[in-house]
């Protein structure tokens, strides 16, 4: 691993410390409703990289 690398490993304790700030940021039951949208919006994501390929294939 390069020393470039090195400051973006990220290892257990970073892990809990950042799912520990985002509980005390939005509490509990708000995660579940970001989780939510956050899952729609990677899903609109995909949907539109396909249909962005299958238009460049027809063009091609």
């Amino acid at each position: 691993m390069s020393l470039y690398m090195l400051p973006l490993a990220i290892g257990p304790w970073q892990i809990a410390l950042i799912v520990l700030a985002v509980l005390l940021l939005f509490g509990g039951k708000k995660i579940p409703e970001l989780m939510r949208g956050l899952g729609s919006g990677i899903k609109e994501f995909k949907d539109a990289s396909k249909e962005d390929e299958s238009t460049e294939d027809k063009k091609g």
